[in-house]
C-alpha cells in the first residue's frame, strides 16, 4: 500500500477532473453541488499535497499544467474504476460479478446458450458483458476476462500476458446469395465480388491456397461485423466466408448457399483470457471451469451445414 500521504481526497481529485472537462471553477461547482470556494480550496489544498502546480488561473477560466492534465488522465481512469467498482457491488451485493468481455457474433451465437445454463448452475455469479472487438490491456479496465478469436497455442501469442482456455476451433464456408451460379474452379472467386472482415483481409487467400492456389490475395468489400457481413451476403452484395457456426440458419433456410467446396479449417480459434497477473478470483474460477467441464454440450454443438452444390 503506498503512504498515504500519496493518496489525494476524492473530492479534490473530482474537483480537478471536472475543472479540466469543463474549463471553470464555477461549471464544476454546479456539477459537484459545491460552491466555487470549495472548488478552489479543493484544488489549492491537491496541489499543496503533492507539491506540483496542477493549474493555470487566466481570468474567468482555468487550465491545466501539462503536469496537470497528464495527472488527470490517470485520475480519470482510476474514478472511473471506483465508480464501476461500485455499480458492481450495487448489481450483486452479496458478490461474485464477472465482467467479460466479448465479441459480438460469437457472444450471440456461441456463448449466450451456454451462460444461460451457467446462470442456472452458478446464481451467485454475475456477469457483466461488453462489446470488444480487439484485444486490450486489461490494466486500467474492469475487465476480469474477455473472449478472443486469434492464435495464443504453440508458445505462439497475439495476446501477451494472458491465461487462455480454448473454447473453439472454427471453420469457414464460401457462401452466396442463392442464384449465384456454381463455380467449377476456386479461382473462379476472382470473377465475383468479395465480401470480408476488415480483421481477416487474409482469408480468402488462404481458402485458395487451401485449393490449391497459393500466393493470391484478392481484395474485397469490408465489414467491421459479421453480422453486415452475412446481411450484406444474404442480398447479393458478393461471395463471403462465414463461421458455419453463425449461419447454419440462413444456410437450412436457403438464404445462403454454399458456392464450392466444404468447410475448411480457419486460422484462428476461440479462447477464454485472462490477466496472469492478476490472483484468480472465484467468479471466473467458476465460469472457467464450468465452460471446461459442461460447454461442449453435443445438444448446443451447431449441426453440418448442407452440401456444397459445386
Amino acid at each position: 500500500m503506498l503512504p498515504r500521504r500519496y493518496l489525494p481526497p476524492i473530492p479534490a481529485l473530482m474537483a480537478l477532473e471536472a475543472v479540466d472537462r469543463l474549463g471553470t471553477a464555477s461549471a464544476a461547482a454546479e456539477e459537484l453541488s459545491l460552491t466555487q470556494g470549495a472548488i478552489s480550496r479543493a484544488l489549492q489544498g491537491l496541489e499543496a499535497q503533492l507539491g506540483v502546480a496542477l493549474i493555470l488561473r487566466e481570468r474567468q477560466r482555468l487550465r491545466l499544467t501539462p503536469a496537470g492534465r497528464d495527472y488527470v488522465a490517470e485520475v480519470r481512469k482510476a474514478l472511473n474504476l471506483l465508480a464501476s467498482a461500485s455499480l458492481t457491488l450495487r448489481a450483486n451485493p452479496t458478490g461474485g460479478a464477472l465482467n467479460l468481455a466479448i465479441l459480438p457474433a460469437f457472444g450471440m451465437h456461441w456463448l449466450a446458450p451456454r451462460l444461460a445454463r451457467f446462470a442456472q448452475s452458478h446464481p451467485e455469479v454475475t456477469i457483466n458483458l461488453s462489446t470488444r472487438l480487439k484485444p486490450f490491456d486489461f490494466t486500467g479496465t474492469a475487465f476480469d476476462a474477455a473472449i478472443h478469436y486469434g492464435r495464443l497455442d504453440g508458445g505462439r501469442q497475439d495476446w501477451p500476458d494472458v491465461d487462455s482456455l480454448k473454447l473453439m476451433d472454427e471453420e469457414v464456408l464460401a457462401v452466396a446469395a442463392p442464384g449465384v451460379p456454381a463455380l467449377g474452379a476456386a479461382t473462379d472467386i476472382l470473377h465475383h465480388p468479395l465480401l470480408q472482415l476488415e480483421s481477416r483481409t487474409g482469408d480468402w487467400g488462404r481458402w485458395l491456397a487451401h485449393h490449391g492456389h497459393p500466393g493470391l490475395r484478392p481484395p474485397g468489400m469490408l465489414f467491421d461485423q459479421f453480422a453486415t457481413l452475412t446481411q450484406g451476403a444474404i442480398h447479393g452484395m458478393g461471395l463471403a466466408l462465414i463461421p458455419t457456426f453463425l449461419i447454419q440458419r440462413e444456410l437450412s433456410e436457403g438464404r445462403l448457399i454454399p458456392v464450392f467446396g466444404p468447410p475448411i479449417r480457419a486460422l484462428g480459434s476461440y479462447y477464454l483470457v485472462w490477466p496472469d497477473t492478476i490472483p484468480d478470483r472465484a467468479p471466473l474460477r467458476s465460469l472457467r471451469l464450468w465452460l471446461q467441464s459442461d460447454a461442449a454440450d453435443p445438444a448446443l454443438t451447431p449441426t453440418d451445414p448442407p452440401a456444397t452444390l459445386a
